[in-house]
């Protein structure tokens, strides 16, 4: 096997390894309180490095793991040798330029380093547009020489169009994809073959249960589950099919496993890892418990054959495909987590937009865009049960949100709308009728496929017609009203 196929270029001057090391079990080795000893988990990770396993992959909020590869650069290695990815994943609400600052510094701090070489970034609230503040400013930190590169993670196919029509520039998007979660394999991918754009996929073991270990294996309780990544990815199995359909896979895995002289968890990420697009799996460790280093190299030393991907594919169409697109587990129900909720990430979400009392009752939901105060409007106004909002462009305060592209600019002017909603106690689902104005009749599918998309479930009265908007880089205006029966004062 070639260099070029062990490694994978993100960007010219980054290249990693195809098989990455996730550090996010340490969080777990961690949950009672104790602390991974740094030197023996930097012994245990260059033990990876040894044997051509380069980079590895961490976060803020996974335990000591930027302590410990700081630790592991700075001691074990030359550090030009290895790469260290590592993520922020704010608290839902939006940062200010100097929290974004500190955040990036203290991830330098941890890792011993004058640069980060690839920062993902993780949302929560899509409608909430302050997350791109956070990558505005994190852009700027870029510039500075801070960070080398942004990659996202758990981004859906519509929002990591509109971070590259905004002109940040990203190198990859991390996302689960494995056998039992194919929702990457469509849109998404064919979105990051465009972009040039890399997936880094994890998951593609569901939490150890693609292996030898669960074949004919009782289904577990959840009380017999160990591990924060079985509770999770057991969620994934009852969601695809459940323990049944998830039999039958693996003996599909089993059989081929057998004639291709691999380990059934092997066969399960080489499928994704061969996906045109992906730049590399993450496979998880558990530094200096569960590390799987030689059957890890396997999975670099073959190739699937046409028939075996053929056979995989027909036992994929006998699940229950995930619902959604990538990352929903982390924004709507049902909460594909090891809690089965949001309880371990966040405890609330603030609303997008500042609320104050107008006159007669109502209440005005502001979004702060340089229109509202020239022309002396609300984005929404609430009375009683009704809200309208006003015509919404692809604005945040002084910039535009994807230029010249329909598709973004319409899933940004949505969640606009969306954040109004939320500020005032209602949501998507709670809008009536909406109105599109577009600037040239040819963007009329592209903007019409997004509304459809966004609003398929609900099918509010609607009308489309084409307007002169103000200023060029406007293609898509949109207003709505919405009935809401719950008060403003009751959202959580």
């Amino acid at each position: 096997m070639n260099s070029r196929e062990r490694y994978t270029e993100l960007a010219a001057d980054l290249r990693i390894s195809r098989v990455i090391t996730g550090l996010w079990q340490i969080a777990d080795m961690e949950r009672d309180g104790s602390t991974v000893d740094r030197d023996a988990g930097a012994r245990s990770m260059q033990a990876y490095t040894d044997v051509g396993l380069t980079t590895f992959d961490m976060a803020d909020h996974y335990g000591s793991s930027e302590e410990i590869a700081g630790h592991f650069a700075s001691r074990y290695i030359d550090r030009d040798k290895v790469q260290l990815l590592t993520k922020w994943v704010p608290k839902p609400g939006g940062s200010s330029r100097q929290t974004v600052r500190e955040a990036v510094e203290r991830a330098l701090e941890r890792l011993h380093a004058d640069q980060v070489q690839l920062l993902q970034y993780h949302a929560w609230n899509y409608a909430d547009p302050s997350y791109l503040d956070d990558l505005s400013y994190l852009k700027e930190l870029q510039d500075e020489g801070l960070i080398a590169h942004l990659g996202l993670t758990n981004f859906d196919t519509a929002h990591l169009r509109v971070v590259l029509a905004s002109g940040i520039d990203i190198v990859s998007n991390q996302v689960c994809f494995s056998l039992l979660d194919q929702r990457a394999s469509g849109a998404m991918l064919a979105l990051c073959q465009e972009k040039n754009v890399k997936l880094l996929a994890f998951g593609t073991l569901a939490g150890g249960f693609l292996s030898e270990r669960w074949i004919d294996s009782p289904e577990p309780d959840a009380t017999a589950l160990s591990t924060w990544s079985q509770m999770k990815y057991k969620r994934y199995i009852d969601e695809s099919g459940g323990w049944s359909c998830f039999q039958d896979l693996l003996k599909v895995l089993e059989a081929i496993a057998r004639e291709q002289g691999a380990s059934v968890a092997n066969i399960a990420s080489r499928y994704i890892l061969e996906k045109p697009g992906v730049g590399a799996v993450i496979i998880g460790a558990r530094l200096g418990q569960s590390e799987h280093i030689e059957n890890t190299q396997e999975l670099l030393s073959f190739s699937l054959e046409d028939e075996a991907r053929d056979t995989i594919g027909e036992a994929l169409k006998k699940l229950t495909p995930i619902h959604g697109d990538c990352g929903d587990e982390y924004r709507k129900p049902p909460f594909l987590t090891a809690s089965g909720d949001l309880s371990h990430h966040i405890d609330a979400l603030p609303p997008p937009y500042p609320t104050v009392s107008g006159g007669d009752g109502q209440t005005l939901a502001l979004s702060g865009t340089i229109w509202e105060d020239l022309a002396g409007f609300s984005r929404a106004v609430r009375k009683g049960n009704t809200i309208c909002v006003s015509g919404t462009t692809a604005t945040h305060g002084d910039r535009i949100i994807g230029a010249g592209d329909p598709t973004a600019q319409t899933d940004f002017v949505i969640d606009k709308l969306e954040g109004a909603l939320q500020s005032l106690g209602a949501s998507l689902e709670s809008v009536v009728r909406t109105r599109i104005f577009i600037r040239n009749m040819d963007d009329w599918e592209a903007v019409s496929k997004v509304h459809g998309a966004r609003f398929a479930h609900i099918q509010p009265a609607n009308t489309l017609v084409r307007a002169d908007l103000v200023g060029d880089e406007y293609l898509v205006e949109i207003e709505a009203d919405a009935i809401c029966t719950t008060p403003p004062e009751s959202r959580s």
